[in-house]
C-alpha cells in the first residue's frame, strides 16, 4: 500500500532494543524507512534489532544514550543524521517502570528518575532533532505514553504523572509545529508482552508467564508490540494526512480490563 510506504524516510527509535520500541522499529523499516537504533543498556539486544533491519534491505544503526543525557542525546542526534540522513520520524519510547509504591511511601527519588525518562526525555529528544525533522514537507514524532493516563490506578503514580506530561508535551508541540509540517501524536498501550509488561505482569499477580491474563484480555489476548506499532505506523504514514495532537489507546475495548 502505498499510503503505508516509508521509503526514503529516517526514523529514530529510542529504547528499541526490545518489546514495543523493537515492534516499531521493525514496523517501520518493513515500510521502508531507515532506522536508527536506539538504547540505553542491551547492546547485544540492539544489534538484534539492527540485524533483522538489515535483513530486510533496509539500512540501520545502533546508537548508546540514555535519554536523560543531554550530551549523548546530543551526539546521538548529529550521528543518526551522518549515517543515515536527516531525521524525518522520532518515536519517544523509552521507559522504565515505577516500584508501585503509594504516595504516602513513594521514594522522591522515584519520582524525579520517572520524570526524567517518560516526560525530560521526549522533550530533550524533540527539541533536539526539531532541527532535522522542519528540513523535510512532513515529519512526525510519536510519544509512547499509557493507559495509566485514563486508568490512575493506586501505587502508580510516578509513572503515571510522568507519562501525563509526556503527553502534555506531544499535544503542545503538536500546535506549535504545525506551520512546520510535523505532525505529533500519542499511542498509549495497554498491558503488553514486553520486558517491562512480564515485570509489571508478575509483581501484581505473581506468576511468571503473562500469557496466563490472555483468557481475561479483549480478543482473548494480551496486546503484542505488533498492535502497538500499527499504530504507530498509522500516525507517521501517509494514511494520516490531517490527524496531529492526537491520542489512541491500545487496549481492546476502550477500557482497562487488568488491575
Amino acid at each position: 500500500m502505498t499510503e503505508r510506504n516509508l521509503t526514503g524516510r529516517v526514523a529514530l527509535v529510542t529504547g528499541a532494543s526490545r518489546g514495543i520500541g523493537r515492534g516499531i522499529a521493525i514496523a517501520l523499516a518493513e515500510a521502508g524507512a531507515d532506522v536508527a537504533v536506539n538504547y540505553a543498556r542491551g547492546q547485544d539486544a540492539a544489534n538484534e534489532t539492527v540485524a533483522a533491519i538489515d535483513a530486510m534491505g533496509r539500512r540501520a544503526r545502533a546508537y548508546q544514550a540514555s535519554v536523560t543525557d543531554e550530551a549523548a542525546c546530543a551526539a546521538m542526534i548529529a550521528a543518526v543524521e551522518a549515517d543515515l540522513g536527516p531525521l524525518s520520524i522520532l518515536i519517544n519510547n523509552a521507559g522504565i517502570a515505577s516500584r508501585g509504591q503509594s504516595v504516602a511511601d513513594t521514594d522522591p527519588a522515584e519520582v524525579d528518575r520517572l520524570f526524567a525518562v517518560h516526560a525530560a526525555g521526549p522533550h530533550r529528544l524533540s527539541r533536539l532533532a526539531l532541527p532535522q525533522l522542519r528540513r523535510h514537507a512532513r515529519s512526525d514524532i510519536i510519544v509512547i505514553s499509557s493507559i495509566a493516563t485514563y486508568v490512575h490506578s493506586p501505587n502508580g503514580a510516578p509513572y503515571t504523572m510522568a507519562k501525563a506530561a509526556g503527553e502534555a508535551l506531544a499535544i503542545t508541540l503538536a500546535k506549535e509545529e504545525l506551520a512546520n509540517g510535523v505532525r505529533v501524536n500519542i499511542v498509549s498501550p495497554a498491558l503488553t508482552v514486553s520486558d517491562m509488561g512480564t515485570r509489571l505482569s508478575r509483581a501484581i499477580t505473581g506468576q511468571e508467564d503473562i500469557h496466563h491474563l490472555d483468557a481475561q484480555m479483549p480478543f482473548g489476548r494480551v496486546a503484542q508490540p505488533a498492535d502497538v506499532a500499527a499504530a504507530a505506523l498509522w500516525f507517521v504514514s501517509d494514511a494520516n494526512s490531517y490527524c496531529s495532537g492526537q491520542k489512541l489507546n491500545i487496549d481492546g475495548a476502550g477500557q482497562a480490563t487488568f488491575r
